[in-house]
């Protein structure tokens, strides 16, 4: 079955996005979207492998495991690596080597034995082993890649720090950026209905841009200009001895005098002849929000520069030609004009020819307009020396040449801006300013993952969430600890027979206090599992939290309730803001760390691509 998923269709999925922000009569309904921002994982990477059968003598910290059963696998195993953590069933492991070589491509094959080896190296600690699971490689140079499944989305939200709002006024389509710098982009492409593909198995001929392209949706036909006016190429000096076209030379400006604010044309007056179209103006605070190094914003259809364009537009409009054959024998050293037949009205088209009766120059007198195809004859009877077509000039039967009109968008130039422009790009600008939302993006640890998260509840509920900001980190408030908490440290509660863990993420003493303060952590299941199960903290303030580097020990102020630092505490307890793995996780990236502090603003430019 023959079949493309076209750019109309990524096109539209952009466009449904940015429409889904807004829609509904308000902010419950279910046809809105209440897409959120987030930012997550404050621990650092390490290769992950998940282990099961495990012996019942423990693995040790700092030691190596290998694939193999015996101390003469370890020269040739085809894995090994330093364990930098042990949990219930899993290893976190760095130095990744495979047969004797650093490699991420050494991967231990689901059901492998592995061992430990002991303080000699590659001497075999007795009776530690295991059989080997689901093994991702990652460093803090060398993010392991997202996965696309349940089990991420529940570490994801496991590890949500905090969350921002998305609206429309945080989003915009957007278009790869071209700028108008002759060195860095001399020729532009022209717009064209018919660019496409030759396959490579034959069958079909098709047709490129001037810069090689197969599409218009991957053409250099548009250009930025230096006062951050967006124009579109309608013409690049093609002809027949320049069938790819030329290089522009004039900078097109609605503030010059080639600049015809009738139709929005620009034409240069030197060189190749340029046509231009001018489509928007970026306002100063989009430039500031969505404008980077490689992509800029088209306008929301409420901008004025747009809608100015809009009222412009003649469907059908025919904006440029192009000479295809300059032939020979047609009426010689004449200005002539021919009518644009086809299902529109009104097109005209004026050409020069010299002694030989070729064609040197070809233009459009009349735009016209309603012609979803075009054609212009040159021959007796559809030749005249006048623009108003009612002098018919003879043309002789061995008279040869072609000019093409270039049919418009559907709707013409400037009728849909995403459509012509190829918007199927999505950039969503987030500033994270200091301890954002009261406190709910802490300012004393990093980040290692961003993504989109869509229609959250907020917890217990199955309400939609609706807050600006939101906290996905539970947190306990501390009174009298030995010494500060430190980020990133395991923590503990002794409740008895069983014990529950917790990472540090943020400590925040109370103003004035030495002692006092919130704790906030996170928990997953990975690494804060006692015997099979993820403890939740207690409301006890005879059962101190404990930090194992900082040895740190406070109690839960059991009789603390109200909000702090953009938490609500239950008895010296809070849990996230969200219920957890409510909503839908529709973007993932994992990255480097991101380093927070106190006086420190997070611009943060995220495109989608569909």
């Amino acid at each position: 079955m023959a079949a493309i998923i076209s750019d109309k269709f990524r096109i539209f999925n952009a466009t449904q996005f940015l429409e889904s922000l807004s829609e509904g009569p308000n902010d419950a309904s279910a046809e809105r979207s209440r897409m959120y921002f987030f930012v997550g994982r404050p621990q650092p990477w390490a290769a992950y492998l998940e282990i099961y059968s495990k012996s019942t003598t423990g693995f040790t910290v700092g030691r190596e495991v290998f694939v193999g059963t015996s101390a003469g696998d370890y020269g040739s195993t085809a894995f090994r690596g330093t364990i930098s953590a042990v949990y219930e069933n899993a290893l976190l492991l760095t130095d990744i080597f495979g047969s004797g070589t650093p490699a991420s491509s050494s991967v231990p094959t689901v059901g492998s034995t592995i061992s430990e080896t002991g303080d000699a190296g590659s001497t075999i600690t007795a009776g530690v082993s295991a059989k080997t699971g689901v093994y991702r490689y990652g460093t803090e140079d060398v993010p392991p890649l997202p996965l696309d499944n349940q089990r991420e989305k529940r570490d994801i939200y496991d590890e949500l720090i905090a969350a921002k709002r998305i609206t429309t006024v945080y989003a915009r389509s957007v278009i790869r950026r071209y700028n108008w710098n002759l060195a860095a982009n001399p020729k532009f492409d022209m717009w064209k209905p018919d660019y496409s593909a030759t396959p490579t198995g034959g069958g079909q001929t098709g047709k490129e841009t001037a810069t090689g392209e197969s599409s218009i949706a991957d053409a250099k036909f548009y250009v930025m200009n230096s006062t951050y006016e967006v124009w579109k190429c309608l013409y690049n000096g093609q002809t027949p001895a320049n069938p790819l076209g030329q290089n522009a030379s004039e900078e097109p400006s609605t503030a010059s005098g080639n600049y015809n604010s009738g139709t929005g044309l620009y034409t240069e007056a030197t060189g190749a002849g340029y046509i231009w179209k001018y489509m928007y103006t970026i306002p100063t605070s989009d430039v500031l929000k969505f404008l980077s190094s490689d992509f800029m914003p088209i306008v929301l259809p409420t901008d004025p520069s747009r809608i100015g364009v809009g009222s412009q537009v003649v469907d059908g409009a025919i904006d440029a030609v192009l000479i295809e054959d300059a032939g020979a024998n047609l009426p010689s050293s004449a200005t002539l004009y021919a009518g644009i037949q086809g299902d529109g009205t009104g097109g005209v088209v004026r050409f020069v020819t010299n002694g030989a009766g070729t064609i040197t120059s070809a233009s459009v007198q009349s735009r016209g307009s309603g012609y979803t195809y075009a054609n212009i004859i040159l021959s007796d009877g559809f030749v005249f020396s006048n623009s108003g077509l009612t002098s018919t000039v003879s043309v002789g039967n061995s008279a040869r040449g072609a000019i093409e009109a270039i049919l418009p968008p559907e709707g013409g130039h400037g009728s849909n801006h995403e459509q012509e422009l190829n918007g199927k790009r999505v950039m969503t600008n987030i500033r994270l300013t200091y301890a954002e939302g009261d406190g709910d993006f802490p300012v004393d640890n990093d980040f290692r993952r961003i993504g989109l998260l869509k229609d959250p509840y907020k917890e217990g509920t199955t309400t939609f969430e609706d807050r600006s900001t939101v906290s996905g980190l539970k947190a306990i408030k501390i009174s009298g600890a030995t010494a500060d908490y430190i980020a990133d440290e395991r923590i503990e509660q002794v409740q008895g027979s069983v014990t529950a863990y917790g990472t540090v993420v943020s400590w925040t003493l109370d103003e004035g206090s030495v002692t006092d303060g919130v704790l906030r952590y996170y928990q997953t299941n990975t690494e804060h599992s006692y015997q099979g199960k993820v403890r939740d903290f207690a409301s006890n303030g005879s059962q101190p939290i404990t930090g194992a580097q900082s040895n740190s020990s406070g109690s839960v102020v059991t009789g603390y309730n109200g909000s702090l630092l953009g938490s609500t505490f239950v008895s010296g307890l809070a849990k996230s803001d969200l219920e957890n793995n409510s909503g839908e996780i529709i973007y993932i990236e994992n990255r480097r760390l991101i380093t927070r502090a106190p006086d420190q603003i997070e611009d943060i430019k995220l495109v989608i691509e569909f």
